[in-house]
């Protein structure tokens, strides 16, 4: 396994990527060399000053062939196209946090006792939806609500049957 410290230069791929999409640019992130650009699955969670959430997206497995391409790739989509907030602006985004969540491979869970929502991430599926939730979120204290919330983001009812996924991730903050 990785350590955190390996991920750092990736935090800086995320921030010249934000950088260079919001003045019109494209960028095309450096060649990391070794397991640091293995490809993985990301969020980008973009923050503002007081902790407060500016977007987040992400990917449970990756999309492009290298990790610093993910996260420049997902780190614009945050930036510009989460559906919950609108553009980040220049100004906005200089005073914006930038985390990373680099995931582990998802595995199986046959049981939510297999679960715990400060340890692990959750993927929630039915054969039409999916929902995922990070783990380590301020106030998802018990699986319970860990499962209400990914379902509630997939729109998955209660009394819908799901398969359940877990993962674990590497979290970098530049704050």
């Amino acid at each position: 396994m990785t350590s955190t410290a390996q991920y750092a230069p990736l935090l800086t791929v995320a921030r010249e990527a934000i950088a260079s999409a919001l003045q019109g640019h494209s960028y095309e992130p450096p060649n990391l060399l070794g397991p640091e650009d293995e490809a993985r699955g990301v969020f980008v969670t973009l923050r503002k000053p007081n902790g407060e959430l500016r977007g987040c997206i992400g990917h449970i497995r990756p999309k492009y062939n290298t990790l610093a391409k993910e996260v420049a790739e997902v780190a614009v989509l945050s930036a510009i196209a989460d559906h919950r907030f609108k553009r980040l602006s220049i100004e906005e985004f200089l005073d914006t946090d930038i985390e990373l969540s680099i995931l582990e491979p998802p595995e199986p869970v046959s049981d939510k006792t297999q679960l715990d929502p400060k340890i692990f991430g959750v993927v929630v599926q039915t054969p039409r939806r999916q929902g995922v939730l990070l783990p380590d979120i301020a106030g998802i204290n018990t699986v319970e609500q860990q499962l209400e919330i990914a379902r509630h983001k997939a729109g998955i009812t209660p009394k819908e049957e799901i398969t359940m996924q877990r993962f674990r991730v590497s979290k970098l903050c530049e704050s």
